[in-house]
């Protein structure tokens, strides 16, 4: 479990946000999030320290690549992750989901522990 990490989460506000949220917390960060890929960069440009950002890659007001380019121009060492399932697995709107909640908070972990690429 990672601690006292701050993770910036940015989503298209689908079914699929608040499962994300939640594995995020389960791995012991805070998550700051947003539905909206502009409020997103804002957001990282004003805040004081974000440890990741997880992008949802089905942003529909602008291209996810374009949002990821623009927030690593903000912030060059600040990894960025792409989060692109359906479901996740504790989401009351699929049977079965193509995410699972531990695989999501291991990839959070393996990324809050990398070495920076700049």
């Amino acid at each position: 479990m990672i601690e006292s990490k701050t993770i910036l989460y940015i989503s298209d506000g689908g079914n699929n946000s608040n499962s994300v949220v939640t594995a995020i917390k389960q791995t012991g960060c805070e998550v700051v999030s947003t539905n909206s890929p502009s409020a997103g960069v804002a957001l990282l440009y004003i805040m004081g320290h974000v440890d990741a950002v997880v992008l949802d890659n089905r942003v529909r007001e602008h291209a996810s690549f374009d949002v990821a380019q623009s927030l690593r121009r903000i912030r060059p060492g600040v990894p960025v992750m792409l989060e692109c399932g359906d479901q996740i697995d504790d989401s009351p709107t699929e049977k079965e989901s193509c995410v699972s909640t531990e695989c999501l908070t291991s990839a959070i972990e393996h990324l809050l522990t990398a070495e920076a690429v700049v």
